[in-house]
């Protein structure tokens, strides 16, 4: 069973791995052959330049401004802070609903772990099954005292664990549901202040079954005309 130890070392481990994939990431962003990836919106407004037309060589694939390095985490409060219309003009939409999530996830659990410890640990922790005569040959830490196999079997407390689990799934849903709609509003925001593009409204069609009396293109214009004669305009 796991102890206290064996958690802590699987703390460290993701917690190292998690710094060093964000360090990674702070460190990539940084370089100057990586700009157009990590910075696409930016080139499309004109706004930035790129910095491999440097002269120096080497300057056109390694960042050699040390306090850009010393300041490479700085964007994430930035970001974090900014307002979301703002984020969007400046990271794009897809960036704003990045952090939006990470939000929810903070939102959904924080609320169920804070449940768990009032109601269900407590609950687990004076169950007295692992510590009786019955239980001997068992082999357990104290962590299993916190979880439900220290519940007597039969035992009403069970009930706390049926009704913490639909409490848990119902509070999940709504906030599922409620942060969707908010994204879904925000796309369609986004997407009502953008200029109108013909892609925007262009469908591909492909592998269109052959027709013993029409073209594929009077195939494909009768096809739409009779289905869907209120949004079809033409085709190429």
């Amino acid at each position: 069973m796991a102890t206290l130890k064996d958690i802590g070392i699987s703390a460290a481990i993701n917690l190292s791995s998690a710094f060093m994939f964000l360090l990674a990431f702070a460190v990539l962003r940084l370089q100057p052959f990586n700009d157009r990836v990590y910075f696409p919106k930016w080139y499309l407004k004109g706004i930035r330049g790129s910095p491999t037309n440097s002269r120096s060589a080497v300057k056109k694939f390694v960042n050699l401004d040390t306090g850009t390095y010393i300041r490479f985490l700085n964007w994430m409060p930035a970001a974090l802070h900014m307002p979301e219309p703002e984020l969007i003009d400046h990271a794009g939409l897809d960036s704003t609903v990045f952090i939006r999530i990470y939000f929810l996830g903070v939102k959904i659990f924080a609320p169920i772990t804070l449940l768990a410890f009032m109601v269900l640990v407590p609950i687990n922790w004076t169950g007295k099954t692992l510590e009786a005569p019955a239980a001997k040959d068992l082999t357990f830490s104290d962590i299993d005292k916190l979880s439900i196999s220290n519940v007597p079997l039969g035992s009403k407390r069970f009930w706390a664990h049926i009704g913490m689990s639909y409490v848990f799934s119902a509070w999940t849903c709504y906030s599922l549901y409620k942060e969707y709609m908010i994204i879904a509003t925000m796309r369609l925001r986004f997407l009502a202040s953008e200029r109108r593009r013909p892609d925007q409204f262009t469908v591909l069609v492909r592998n269109v079954p052959p027709d013993m009396d029409e073209s594929v293109s009077e195939h494909i214009e009768h096809f739409f005309c009779v289905n869907h004669p209120d949004h079809y305009l033409m085709h190429h």
